[in-house]
């Protein structure tokens, strides 16, 4: 993609609005543009972040055994006064009335529909267990949308749910998506360390978040220094297994967030095992048992036609949200540094004289040749001072910087520069693509 062509509205100054680095370096590198508040549209660049990370969640719910669907943004008002969750929600939910006067509600959240979806079309025990998701945009009338979207009032979300017969298989359900948390987030570049969680309005008795650390964390969090160190990718998975002893190793070292932080158990830790830090929730999962299913008649006939009611279990992933959450991880004074897996494009392609002919000539041929490799180019063709160029490239976090110039173009070499450590090399364009390539992985 050549910049020249690109709707890429960069922003020189920090806008006043901005009160967070993520929100500030969004707006900056052209990523989005509010329409209301807490409402953003998403520009190419940040649309491609978004789609990359999205398909990352979808790869490893896939594997985990989650089936995915889509369910409609608008949901009939009858089916949470089933739940018994209309009244309690509260202010957040957008309630709605369409022309012939019937209730319905922006959802902000799908147990209530995919329940009654279940117990429509699963009779039998035969047809159990099952994890479906959606990954959907919602909405929540937060009462002060702030930090971008971090936290506005429309997100996109990846939530599944899971059905199953007893509380073993809840739980097996369970211990798959953990598992399949640990592995989304390492994909993405992030450290993620499940803690004890509240369940808060969609309820039950057993919840994780996953925690990222940034020091612009929206709250404390205490954890064993070790939770950090793992290698998450380093071995496959295999979901029929027991997975109980992979939740139990994360589990059982000390993690805890400020509202379930207990100073004595941390305390006696090592001091040199004791990370106390700012973090950021990405993820949440809960165990809810038959706190939808029952209320809502979701009952399969078992094995000698005993009504079953089944056990549930939700699991949620902000997706937009780890959009900003990646930045607040990830930046410096410059702009963002993107992770390989999720960047916009893997190289930032730069001339710095496109009216010399050569130069010109050289750089179109890189292109061809990085993306005739698997590569995403943007490449820089603007008239524009070389200053210019590199300063958009830093702010936009490309992991890769890609320079051709007038002495290098005679001299047969590209100056090769990786945006998180800043390290800069000459090499020859062959030498640039493989080192491009084995980046990518």
């Amino acid at each position: 993609m050549r910049l020249s062509r690109f709707f890429l509205p960069v922003l020189k100054e920090n806008p006043s609005e901005a009160q967070i680095v993520s929100h500030r370096l969004m707006l900056r590198a052209g990523m989005v543009r509010q329409n209301a508040a807490g409402i953003y549209s998403w520009l190419p660049l940040g649309h491609r972040v978004l789609k990359r990370i999205e398909q990352i969640v979808r790869e490893e719910q896939d594997a985990a055994g989650a089936q995915e669907m889509l369910m409609p943004t608008i949901q009939s008002a009858e089916l949470w006064q089933k739940s018994g969750r209309y009244d309690d929600y509260g202010k957040e939910m957008l309630r709605i009335t369409d022309r012939h006067e019937r209730p319905l509600l922006y959802g902000p959240t799908n147990e209530e529909m995919l329940t009654d979806i279940v117990r429509g079309d699963i009779k039998s025990y035969r047809e159990m267990p099952k994890i479906i998701y959606h990954i959907q945009w919602k909405f929540r009338d937060e009462v002060r949308p702030r930090f971008g979207v971090m936290r506005g009032r429309e997100f996109l979300m990846k939530d599944a749910y899971s059905f199953d017969l007893d509380q073993a298989g809840a739980r097996r359900a369970y211990n798959r998506m953990f598992v399949a948390y640990l592995r989304t987030f390492a994909r993405l570049g992030l450290r993620a360390i499940p803690m004890q969680a509240d369940t808060g309005p969609i309820g039950g008795d057993l919840s994780h978040e996953f925690i990222i650390l940034a020091e612009t964390g929206e709250s404390a969090v205490f954890c064993d220094k070790a939770l950090v160190e793992r290698d998450v990718l380093g071995q496959g998975v295999d979901y029929e297994s027991d997975l109980q002893p992979i939740v139990d190793s994360w589990t059982a070292p000390y993690a805890a967030t400020e509202e379930k932080h207990d100073a004595a158990r941390f305390g006696a830790l090592p001091q040199e095992r004791q990370l106390a830090a700012r973090g950021i929730e990405v993820g949440h999962i809960f165990y809810f048992g038959t706190k939808y299913s029952k209320p809502m008649g979701a009952v399969v006939q078992g094995p000698g036609g005993e009504p079953i009611t089944l056990e549930m279990g939700s699991y949620g992933i902000g997706v937009s949200r780890l959009v900003g959450a990646i930045i607040e991880a990830s930046h410096d004074d410059a702009g963002i540094i993107w992770p390989m897996s999720v960047a916009p494009f893997h190289v930032g392609l730069i001339n710095l004289k496109v009216d010399d002919a050569a130069c010109a000539q050289a750089a179109n041929d890189l292109q061809a040749k990085l993306e005739a490799a698997g590569l995403t180019v943007l490449h820089d063709d603007r008239d524009e001072r070389a200053g210019a160029k590199f300063a958009t490239m830093d702010l936009i976090g490309l992991p890769w910087q890609v320079t051709v110039g007038p002495r290098g173009v005679k001299a047969g070499v590209v100056e090769v520069k990786q945006r998180a450590t800043g390290a800069k090399e000459e090499l020859s364009v062959d030498a640039a693509i493989a080192k491009l390539v084995a980046a990518k992985g």
